[in-house]
């Protein structure tokens, strides 16, 4: 039960008990920052409010943080110079399967695609993505187990651009955002990445869970410091309810949403559309 079908069988027939709408914004995850200028809003208007008209003032100011546009796939790279996508993200988000299924839509829209499996903390990732890579028919650069993840994500980088491909996935180990030398490797890899193209990695994203509410943001927030993201992939926003996440990541720290997982198939995973994601998950 999404957000706003919380706020009508709340207080359909009743008078707005701005304490309970608090309660009720926090909980769908909009934190509460937002839910602050929400019912601020809402005070300033005045009058008698009713339930239809609390949705339609949250659905204007959602769709004010987030855009109306539905995002687009970011532009590829030029031959001998591909778009480097590196992706980060904690353990348990769906982090290397998101990987894959960005490959798999790059791949189906025509585009060329090289994976690097540097996610090489956990022996099960590289294997993981390996079998994508085979499933899906995309060329894949690996290593072993323990091995240096900086090294992988150079040599998947030269084989990109040996080969002209337009897009280049870095799978990243899942890393608890306090722990300093892991956060610290990400900024190795960025750096070994810039050596060939001082402009890559291009793309910085995170991977979330939308069912973690605010943790999402906190997330986000401690890896802004070591990628400077410029982007979310949202995961299990598969008719859970939850999702507010999505708008305090944008309204709290300006990182757009770019992809959604929906479900587990390969094919549940599509470009971000603000307007879908208000009327269907909100």
């Amino acid at each position: 039960m999404g957000l706003f079908t919380n706020i009508i069988n709340r207080f359909k027939g009743s008078d707005i008990d701005w304490d309970d709408l608090e309660e009720t914004l926090i909980t769908g995850d909009l934190g509460i920052s937002l839910t602050t200028e929400i019912v601020d809003s809402l005070r300033e208007r005045g009058g008698k409010l009713n339930a239809e008209s609390v949705v339609e003032a949250c659905r204007e100011e959602i769709i004010s943080i987030i855009g109306s546009e539905k995002r687009e796939i970011p532009p590829p790279g030029e031959p001998g110079k591909p778009r480097v996508i590196l992706i980060g993200g904690v353990n348990g988000v769906g982090k290397t399967t998101s990987v894959a299924k960005l490959a798999a839509y790059l791949k189906s829209h025509g585009h060329s695609v090289v994976l690097a499996a540097a996610d090489t903390f956990r022996a099960a990732a590289i294997e993981q993505l390996q079998i994508w890579a085979d499933r899906i028919d995309v060329p894949i650069v690996t290593t072993q187990y323990q091995g240096d993840p900086s090294a992988v994500c150079y040599d998947a980088h030269q084989k990109a651009i040996a080969t002209g491909a337009e897009y280049l996935i870095c799978d990243t180990a899942g890393r608890l955002h306090t722990r300093h030398n892991l956060m610290e490797e990400l900024k190795k890899i960025r750096r070994t990445i810039a050596k060939q193209d001082e402009s890559a990695p291009h793309d910085r994203w995170i991977v979330v869970d939308a069912t973690t509410g605010s943790n999402a943001v906190s997330q986000v927030r401690e890896f802004q410091s070591t990628l400077d993201l410029n982007g979310v992939i949202v995961t299990k926003l598969d008719g859970s309810g939850k999702g507010g996440n999505v708008v305090a990541i944008q309204h709290d720290l300006g990182v757009p949403t770019r992809f959604i997982g929906t479900g587990e198939t390969q094919t549940d995973f599509e470009l971000f559309d603000p307007e879908a994601f208000v009327e269907s998950i909100l």
